[in-house]
């Protein structure tokens, strides 16, 4: 299997952000398409193609943007969600650093979809320079007539917004973000009512991560029939794989959904030299870990969730065998013991007392007690969570067990950690 660049394929050109770029290579030639079609025939365009969410759920973008209600009367509004923020996913903010003007045209073309005058980027505040390059996209795109009150000479009239948030992990959850944009404190919804009717400021909303909305133009412009060429039958198209952690060439790979992780290995060149792949993670931190033994499985919707985990980001963390699987779970969890909002008392306490069972255990000072209490724990936590931040902060608890519960007890029988040097000889039988 080959990689398939398309949102990538012009990152090499210099000036591939400017609109100057974009247009050189055929940057809104998909829009002015899109613009002499029915926004009905927009929305089946993309169904048919068989897009699904690149956020995390996979949820079919098409089927999405159908539900929003028209002939209501009430104004429609697309947000974005570039919240990135899962530990180890680091594929929407390369693509706009390098691509913006893909998003703001899929933008363009999602809201004439959904009959919205209004769009929203709800993008991270860190990501200074990423903001501002935005930012001008936004401002070249309306000097160039692509936004504003007559878009493109059609008389279609769009607004755009670029937000930048506070750096709160739960405000990539598309509730939490809703109140954060509305001025809130960001905390997620009891659903339903869901977006698609009661969303921003209580009226229907479409919200799509940005490579989702990013694919829509080579969509219109290549057909469903091409995009459905690539990838498989239920997971179709190309999609961006972050590769990290011990690999020889980390970074950014463009591959039709399906592609394995040991095709993507040889193409990164292989783990580090002499080193061998320990566990992985498929979609990020918040998805349950695999190990080598999963290194043929299709990474599409179905085949990993087949495995045992979730596609997710498609954020490829992979670690070798240098790496204490237990350091790793608890550096996770403190993470989303940090990161959680506090609303849902599960999570809130649950994510706490995860933390300090991992760090016993992790100092050697664990029982096999403490392994099923958090196993327990995890299993209280699980489904009882107003969103997903709960279920995700389980499930590298969880499938790490699974996979090395040995572990789990050799820091108990050793005395700390066996990949610690002190607490090595110890595990060795030499003195320490």
């Amino acid at each position: 299997m080959t990689l398939t660049p398309v949102l990538s394929a012009f990152w090499d050109d210099p000036q591939s952000f400017t609109l100057e770029g974009y247009s050189r290579h055929g940057g809104y030639q998909a829009l002015t398409k899109a613009l002499a079609m029915s926004p009905d025939d927009v929305i089946a365009l993309v169904k048919e193609s068989g897009l699904r969410g690149r956020g995390g759920a996979g949820f079919p973008t098409g089927m999405k943007w159908g539900f929003i209600p028209q002939g209501d009367g009430k104004p429609h509004y697309l947000v974005v969600n570039a919240d990135e923020s899962e530990p180890g996913t680091c594929k929407d903010m390369p693509l706009l650093m390098a691509n913006p003007h893909a998003l703001i045209e899929g933008v363009a073309i999602a809201s004439y979809a959904i009959r919205a005058t209004h769009a929203f980027i709800y993008i991270r505040g860190e990501v200074t320079h990423i903001v501002r390059r935005l930012q001008q996209a936004v401002i070249d795109a309306y000097a160039a007539g692509h936004l504003g009150a007559d878009v493109d000479g059609s008389g279609y009239a769009l607004e755009v917004v670029v937000h930048a948030g506070a750096g709160a992990y739960i405000c990539g959850e598309e509730t939490a973000l809703l109140d954060s944009l509305e001025g809130y404190r960001g905390q997620p919804r009891l659903r339903p009512p869901f977006p698609a009717t009661h969303g921003l400021y209580g009226l229907p909303t479409v919200i799509n991560n940005v490579e989702s909305i990013a694919s829509v133009p080579a969509i219109v412009l290549g057909g469903p029939e091409w995009f459905g060429s690539m990838g498989t039958e239920k997971s179709k198209g190309f999609t961006l794989y972050s590769l990290s952690g011990h690999v020889k060439r980390p970074g950014q790979y463009e591959a039709p959904l399906g592609i394995t992780l040991r095709e993507l290995l040889d193409l990164a060149g292989g783990m580090r030299e002499g080193h061998e792949l320990k566990f992985w993670t498929p979609g990020g931190s918040s998805t349950p870990i695999l190990t080598a033994e999963h290194l043929d499985v299709p990474l599409d919707y179905e085949s990993v969730s087949a495995a045992g985990s979730m596609l997710g980001t498609k954020a490829l963390q992979c670690f070798d065998e240098t790496t204490c699987i237990v350091r790793a779970v608890l550096r996770w969890t403190e993470f989303y013991a940090h990161e959680s909002c506090g609303k849902c008392t599960p999570c809130r306490e649950g994510t706490f007392w995860m933390v300090q069972i991992l760090q016993r255990l992790e100092a050697g000072n664990g029982t096999e007690e403490d392994i099923a209490t958090l196993l327990d724990t995890c299993d209280n936590i699980f489904g009882r969570s107003f969103c997903a931040l709960g279920d995700g902060a389980t499930s590298p608890i969880v499938s790490g067990i699974q996979y090395f519960r040995d572990e789990f007890v050799a820091h108990m029988t050793g005395g700390g950690c066996p990949f610690d040097p002190v607490a090595a000889t110890v595990f060795a039988g030499a003195p320490a």
